[in-house]
């Protein structure tokens, strides 16, 4: 509470009132009381007589007959105590403050005396160097002058002290010596100096800082003790310019340019201003006006670009003493049905033809092979549908020997022509194999003819390309194929240096569930080893393991050698080049920097740059339905094929819009993406996971599977045309999981297996799925529960499966039951 005066009073129990709590004074008697009102209820305060009135009192406390019922004097008094010892406290307090602040001010003083006298110290030590210094010139030249003017014996006779001659009474000059008073002053005054310091820095130089705050670096005491000595000599200190060679890119924020030729921000932006350019340290500027603000300072430029990271893999030459021959890279091509991967079988011994879908080659396969002399030769098979253009394309620019397969009772075919122009724009030489030739309608004559017309003369028709009369079936004219191969491997003379870092092609790329990304890679030089790093078009990565042909681990591959390679970071793309570099830090600065560029070329192509663009677009919008799909193939090859056989689809009133394309099993993400576009999804050798097939169903995604790319090709080209014949369309009826595998004599392989899903039918048709993925399709050969053969298996009863003509089946692997049915298709 307040009274009258204003100064600070209590109100109940001594604690701080409210101002403007009081009401009324009243006197009674001796004491005079002060009404004081408090938020709950009204008390009367005393004041003893003797109190003075005015400014702190109130002469009203004092009459005792004014004082409220209920107060006796004992409380007043104890109330008036309370009050006094409040005031007490109050001026204890201000005192106090008011001593701290005089101690406060007494240390500034302090503190500010001994920096001056620090700086006095300075002083007077620069000013006694300096006149020690002139001092010590002095005595030289006078030491000169006197050892010209006195005779050679004297000079011998006298001791040095006696040497130094007097200007002007001839005496010798008296010798300046330190008393020892002297000597300790200075040390006192060298040891108690803060702006110097010592090798070693403690802990609690460290916390604390110092007492001065920041301390000064041995190197700077250096250079400051330096210059101080050149300006006691009296000399001129001027450091010496350091030219640099300044890394310059096609553009530069000023303050980068400024700290990489180590000047001032603002000496670059003032260096700016004056030649005419208002701008900050935070903007950009061009490549050629950084240069002449580079010369204005007296660095040197060195003109850099983003596509430098790609000089530490550029191709070197080799040295001839370091080569080695190397097996040949031989690839099949020809029409599609011609016998391409059965006569490579035939070779092999293998039969791969026998796992491919529908009896055609639809991946790039890369074998190495052996023959009967000891001469390791290195196949590359290629497919010979329409659709696989891109991938004989790299086929015939990756090898060295193209063979030309032509079926003696078909002749030359479109494929087959396309084959021809692959190998000629490579520049690789050509052997044509003849094949078929043991069926009664082959003509091998026309075949030749046929070539004729197509610049391709062979040996028969007086030219210089070799043909050979093959069968696959029956393995004639294989012996003559093989010497014609390693004639012309001779005759190339193919040599490779198997002692530099690897460089290979990516002749196909898949993504494994369990391996994640896989590339086959052909090594063309050098050699690749477990652990190298190295960086394949926009991807990078470290050899976690290596496969060849066989599935066998090997810890290298040289020359000419097919591998498969585990440790990419992604999926490649057919074609790539794989190089190894040194560190993984520039194997992933030049993946980013192709990943960028080949984003920034997608985004130009894709905009519109001018008016006659964009309207053109919004009219092609209007007019053009298109077909939106979402494709996923088994590998990367098939899938660019498959791409590429989408875009030939259509006319001016439909088309075809790939939205996603992609390697490996179809996922949620896959059916999130059709789902919002409305779409489709074509599984080319994959199939959709659980969860995958699930979310498809509830919302109504359709996803259609093809093994070959005939019927899919068809099927897009029919529903996109409108012309829409009968539909073979798939129903699955159940799946069963391998358990175990049995060898059972006279039947083979036998699947124990579980139905998990819908029945096991003994007329349908079966897939094997291995990590979703189609490795065989046929029928089976027999089900069996128990011991007896049955029709059907329902869902969670166990049964006994054997494939027809196949029996590479795993613990783990899913069998796919489903039957076909044609379905009469109209349009809506």
């Amino acid at each position: 509470m307040s009274d009258s005066d204003g100064k600070k009073t209590l109100g109940l129990r001594g604690a701080p009132a409210r101002p403007g709590n009081v009401k009324q004074s009243f006197s009674h008697g001796r004491t005079k009381n002060v009404v004081v009102e408090t938020k709950r209820k009204r008390v009367v305060v005393p004041k003893p007589a003797g109190a003075k009135t005015g400014t702190g009192a109130n002469p009203s406390l004092g009459d005792p007959k004014k004082r409220p019922a209920g107060i006796t004097d004992s409380e007043m008094e104890r109330r008036l105590k309370a009050v006094q010892a409040a005031r007490a406290r109050e001026s204890e307090e201000a005192e106090a403050r008011a001593t701290e602040e005089k101690e406060r001010a007494a240390d500034r003083e302090r503190r500010r005396a001994e920096i001056d006298a620090k700086e006095a110290e300075e002083r007077e030590r620069e000013e006694s160097l300096k006149a020690k210094a002139e001092e010590d010139a002095r005595r030289k030249e006078e030491a000169e002058a006197a050892a010209v003017a006195a005779p050679a014996p004297a000079s011998v006779a006298q001791p040095a002290s006696a040497k130094l001659p007097n200007t002007k009474g001839g005496a010798p000059a008296p010798v300046v010596r330190k008393k020892e008073g002297d000597r300790e002053e200075t040390n006192k005054r060298n040891k108690g100096n803060d702006d110097r310091r010592s090798g070693k820095l403690t802990v609690n130089q460290a916390l604390t800082g110092g007492e001065g705050g920041r301390q000064r670096s041995m190197a700077q005491m250096k250079r400051k003790q330096e210059r101080q000595r050149q300006k006691a000599m009296g000399g001129t200190v001027e450091r010496e310019k350091v030219v640099r060679n300044v890394n310059l890119p096609p553009a530069i924020v000023v303050s980068e340019l400024a700290n990489r030729m180590a000047e001032r921000v603002g000496a670059v932006v003032k260096a700016l201003m004056n030649n005419g350019l208002m701008v900050t340290q935070n903007e950009t500027i061009d490549a050629d006006t950084a240069e002449l603000i580079i010369e204005e300072f007296g660095h040197k430029v060195v003109r850099v670009s983003d596509a430098d990271v790609e000089d530490v893999i550029k191709e070197e030459m080799d040295d001839p003493k370091d080569l080695v021959t190397r097996p040949p890279v031989i690839t099949i091509m020809g029409h599609v049905d011609h016998g391409k991967t059965s006569l490579l079988d035939a070779i092999r011994k293998a039969k791969v033809q026998s796992g491919e879908a529908g009896g055609i080659t639809q991946h790039i396969g890369a074998y190495q092979v052996t023959t009967d002399k000891g001469q390791v030769l290195s196949f590359l098979d290629t497919p010979g549908h329409a659709a696989f253009t891109s991938m004989r394309s790299r086929g015939a620019q990756v090898t060295d020997i193209v063979v030309l397969v032509v079926a003696a009772d078909d002749a030359v075919m479109p494929q087959t022509i396309e084959a021809i122009n692959h190998a000629k724009a490579a520049k690789v030489p050509m052997i044509v194999a003849i094949n078929k030739i043991d069926k009664y309608e082959a003509n091998p004559d026309k075949v030749r003819t046929d070539l004729l017309q197509h610049s391709v003369i062979v040996e028969k028709m007086s030219g210089d390309v070799q043909d050979v009369e093959v069968s696959a079936t029956t393995g004639q004219g294989l012996d003559e194929l093989l010497e014609a191969i390693a004639l012309q491997a001779e005759l190339l003379e193919l040599k490779a240096n198997p002692n530099r870092a690897a460089v290979g092609a990516v002749i196909e790329a898949q993504l494994d569930v369990g391996r994640g990304p896989v590339a086959t890679v052909l090594i063309q030089n050098g050699t690749l080893r477990q652990g190298d790093i190295f960086v394949v078009g926009e991807q990078y990565g470290k050899v976690r393991a290596l496969i060849n042909d066989q599935g066998e681990r090997v810890k290298e591959a040289g020359p000419s050698v097919p591998v498969e390679v585990l440790g990419l970071n992604g999926t490649p793309a057919a074609g790539d080049v794989l190089n190894v570099t040194e560190t993984e830090a520039q194997a992933r600065e030049i993946a980013e920097y192709r990943a960028n560029a080949a984003k920034d070329k997608r985004a130009a192509a894709g905009a519109a740059t001018t008016l006659e663009q964009l309207m053109a677009n919004a009219k092609a919008d209007e007019t053009v339905s298109e077909l939106p799909l979402l494709i996923k193939a088994d590998v990367q090859g098939s899938a660019e094929a498959i791409l590429q056989a989408m875009e030939k689809i259509g006319n001016d009133e439909v088309r075809v819009r790939v939205l996603h394309s992609g390697v490996g099993a179809i996922t949620d993400t896959d059916v999130g993406l059709a789902e919002a576009s409305n779409a489709p999804i074509i599984g080319f050798n994959v199939r959709a996971n659980a969860s995958a097939r699930a979310t498809a169903n509830q919302k109504g995604v359709e996803i259609r599977y093809y093994s070959v790319i005939y019927d899919m090709v068809d099927d897009v080209k029919a529903a996109a045309s409108g012309l829409l014949s009968n539909e073979i369309r798939e129903h699955f009826i159940g799946y069963a999981s391998i358990k175990e595998v049995f060898k059972v004599t006279g039947v083979g392989k036998v699947a124990g297996c579980l139905v998990t899903e819908g029945k096991a039918s003994r007329a349908a048709g079966v897939r094997l799925l291995r990590d979703d993925v189609v490795i065989h399709e046929g029928t089976l050969k027999t089900l069996k529960r128990f011991k007896d053969e049955v029709s059907e298996v329902p869902s969670g009863q166990e049964c006994g499966m054997a494939f027809e003509n196949y029996e590479d089946i795993r613990p783990g692997d899913v069998i796919e039951i489903f039957t076909r049915e044609e379905v009469v298709r109209t349009l809506d």
